[in-house]
């Protein structure tokens, strides 16, 4: 005759797991799904196409806001970018891997001024599922994301003005604060 003992775990709250990673993975149609509903919450209290993309942007600011410290906890141990270049390359890969599963298709910097920068994307996820009628055609859902990077950046002291276009796809195009630039060749001279 043996005696089986049990341990009984206790539960846990959401506050004692760890922030590191779980199983990233949200069903795509799920994902397209909730993003169509946003964009048409957000039409239904505006009456034109900007006030439609300047919400979107509203909305993407909140969440990029709350993925800062999610991302610095999880990938670089608490530890902040202070480099203007480095920043940027993180938000390529890390901030689009964690949000999309994939890196942006590019980064370039404007030749033309200092303080711009583009980041591309052929085909974003949020423009993916969207059809916009003919008398919306200017709209660009990517608004959303342009919203995400710029709250990002500004949160991580990069002030910066983050819009999206339609070009190659969909650049955002990333316009710095002078005082970024100052502050980047500044850290350079040391």
């Amino acid at each position: 005759m043996s005696i089986r003992i049990s341990t009984v775990r206790p539960k846990t709250s959401i506050l004692d797991k760890s922030l590191s990673r779980g199983k990233g993975e949200v069903s795509i149609s799920c994902y397209a799904l909730l993003f169509l509903e946003l964009v048409q919450y957000c039409q239904n209290r505006v009456y034109n196409v900007p006030e439609l993309q300047n919400k979107l942007a509203e909305i993407g600011q909140d969440v990029g806001v709350r993925l800062i410290d999610l991302l610095f906890v999880r990938e670089r141990n608490c530890k902040r970018e202070i480099k203007l270049l480095n920043m940027l390359l993180f938000m390529k890969s890390t901030l689009w891997k964690t949000l999309f599963g994939k890196e942006a298709d590019k980064l370039e910097h404007a030749n033309d001024d200092e303080r711009t920068y583009y980041i591309i994307e052929k085909e974003p996820l949020v423009n993916k599922f969207i059809s916009v009628p003919k008398d919306k055609s200017s709209l660009n859902c990517a608004t959303f994301i342009a919203g995400i990077v710029e709250a990002f950046l500004n949160g991580c002291g990069f002030p910066a003005k983050v819009t999206a276009h339609w070009h190659k796809g969909t650049t955002y195009m990333v316009k710095f604060d002078d005082s970024v630039i100052t502050k980047d060749k500044q850290m350079e001279e040391r």
